[in-house]
């Protein structure tokens, strides 16, 4: 987020009061919504010390209070809503409504705010940009295209079925990933007991012979004084370095934008992230289309989706394409990202009229692609499983055995 400073006219006197936005449109957006009088000018200003304080205490906190909705109840939400708008009842006493009725405290919360939002006079999509970390951006763009096209109701159906989507696959994922997960976490825990309680029965057996150490078994006796002497502090730092990173990368985009590259050179990870991405855009994008919004405005709603930066920024470059009278299959050929066929398919739907059915058969396929890499995800990570589980089974065994067998023979060879 970038700071900026707007200048306002209230009640005769000029006050200039910072604030944050992505850039300048949504700040100026942003201080005619929330600041009473005549905004002369928004400009964008160096962060003063004192408020990168403040927002780094209210960041942090923040960051251990907030919780997003949980996905089930949000898409029973959705639904609700959908169908409660379809029927004529109107968005506030809809909002206040599914609000009463749910168990899901923070669903409730944000619920009862946006609908108090509305009652204020606030359209739907600007009362739901304050709570866009526990909504979604998928669910503002959708609420965002229902108010331009008119038909928030199907809007909000389409919502409703793209979250359910995104919940089966993140269901997927979890499921692939729990057999890895199990098997990590019980050799961790082999681990912790055998450096805990075995290696230091065998470290006073080794002091009293004063025997010559093999490489591993330094590396044991290592690990178990700093697990025995420093352990609690070295989870408590492991914990600090967690929540600064955490809050370096939500806060800065540079050092953002770098985490996310990195992870794009990641092994198994880069295409679980890759196709994630293309599956979720082209999702979006071709519901978009299908409801008639031009191709420059549903390609930036379908961006503005997109969590890696660097993806990010390639799609965005689509958009100037488009906007210079481009062709779409030229911008989306000039990011790299989709394959020569895709291409071909994008580039006869345009010609042919049907680009939303190609869109369409386009994000199926990325689809089809992300499944694959789920259903085979156990299979891939299985190699780096058994490399890191070898790796361990060989320290503990060369460290303890290696100078049993030293002091065996040395007791062999006095006789």
């Amino acid at each position: 987020m970038k700071y900026f400073v707007a200048t306002v006219l209230t009640k005769g006197k000029k006050e200039e009061i910072g604030l944050y936005a992505e850039n300048k449109k949504e700040a100026n957006s942003y201080a005619k919504l929330k600041f009473p009088g005549i905004i002369i000018k928004v400009t964008e200003s160096q962060e003063p010390l004192e408020a990168q304080f403040k927002r780094f205490k209210t960041s942090f906190l923040s960051n251990i209070k907030k919780r997003k909705i949980k996905p089930d109840a949000l898409i029973a939400a959705i639904r609700q809503l959908a169908v409660m708008t379809n029927a004529g009842i109107s968005i506030h006493d809809s909002l206040s409504e599914i609000a009463s009725a749910t168990t899901d405290e923070a669903l409730k919360f944000v619920f009862s705010k946006i609908a108090e939002d509305i009652n204020a006079g606030h359209s739907i999509s600007s009362a739901m940009q304050n709570f866009r970390y526990e909504l979604g951006n998928l669910t503002i763009a959708m609420v965002e295209l229902g108010e331009k096209t008119g038909n928030l109701d199907e809007a909000l159906y389409s919502l409703a079925n793209m979250l359910e989507e995104i919940r089966a696959n993140v269901v997927k994922f979890k499921k692939a990933m729990a057999y890895p997960r199990n098997v990590m976490i019980a050799m961790a825990i082999a681990f912790t007991v055998l450096i805990s309680y075995v290696v230091p029965q065998f470290k006073s057996i080794f002091e009293e012979l004063h025997a010559q150490l093999p490489l591993p078994t330094l590396i044991l006796l290592k690990l178990e004084y700093i697990f025995n002497n420093f352990g609690p502090y070295v989870l408590a730092i492991i914990a600090i370095v967690f929540f600064v990173f955490k809050y370096l990368i939500n806060n800065y985009e540079n050092l953002r934008y770098g985490w996310h590259k990195f992870l794009l050179k990641v092994y198994l990870i880069k295409n679980i992230i890759k196709f994630a991405t293309l599956s979720r855009f082209t999702l979006v994008f071709s519901e978009l289309i299908r409801a008639g919004i031009p191709i420059a405005e549903a390609l930036d709603t379908a961006t503005s989706m997109v969590d890696n930066l660097p993806l990010k920024r390639k799609l965005q470059s689509v958009i100037s394409t488009v906007e210079k009278g481009g062709t779409l299959n030229k911008g989306l050929e000039e990011t790299g990202l989709f394959e020569n066929m895709i291409i071909q398919m994008i580039r006869a739907g345009e010609d042919s009229g049907t680009l939303d059915t190609m869109i369409k058969k386009v994000a199926e396929y990325y689809k089809m692609r992300f499944d694959a890499i789920i259903d085979g995800l156990s299979e891939a990570i299985e190699p780096i499983m058994l490399l890191m589980i070898a790796s361990m089974v060989l320290l503990l065994a060369l460290g303890i055995f290696l100078p049993m067998w030293d002091m065996g023979n040395a007791v062999q060879g006095r006789r």
